[in-house]
């Protein structure tokens, strides 16, 4: 995964639901991302620093 990669969330993570869709924003290692995560109608819901283990690429 590389920044400005579209992903989703395969568990809950900080109060959203599996399947939550964000963007990688910033990669800080090969198992670490800053995501920007958005609701259904587009808008941020809030950046979180991800783990891989809990992301797909989309």
């Amino acid at each position: 995964m590389k920044e400005l990669d579209v992903v989703r969330l395969t568990n809950e993570f900080e109060g959203m639901t599996i399947g939550t869709e964000g963007t990688i924003v910033h990669k800080y290692n090969d198992h670490t991302f800053e995501v920007e995560y958005f609701d259904a109608e587009g808008d941020t819901i809030d950046v979180f620093t991800t783990t891989d283990d809990i992301l797909e690429l989309i």
